[in-house]
């Protein structure tokens, strides 16, 4: 059985270890569980690598990431709003206009 070691990208963190489960819920958080059962969530991330030769998965966490999940799986499911384009649309701006 292979464990993996959860390391955030954002600071190189390891926020995770023996890690055997590991997936999104209904509401775009990420869940991981280690080997006795033991969970941790993250509201707004994304799983960027997984190494089994290292045993290790890269995920990344940043706020707009759990709206840009939801609005994929709306896209997907033919169930998207264009409120949900549009905001998601001012997020960016707001980011693109602070650079």
């Amino acid at each position: 059985m292979c464990e993996f070691k959860i390391i955030k990208k954002n600071d190189g963190s390891q926020i995770g270890e023996d890690i055997t489960i590991l997936g999104y819920t209904e509401r775009y958080e990420l869940i991981f569980r280690d080997i006795l059962g033991a969970g941790k969530k993250l509201d707004s991330a994304l799983i960027l690598d997984v190494n089994t030769l290292n045993q290790t998965t890269t995920v990344l966490e940043h706020p707009l990431i759990h709206d840009f999940l939801k609005i994929i799986n709306n896209i997907n499911e033919n169930e998207i709003q264009k409120s949900e384009i549009e905001d998601f649309i001012k997020s960016l701006n707001d980011i693109k206009n602070s650079i």
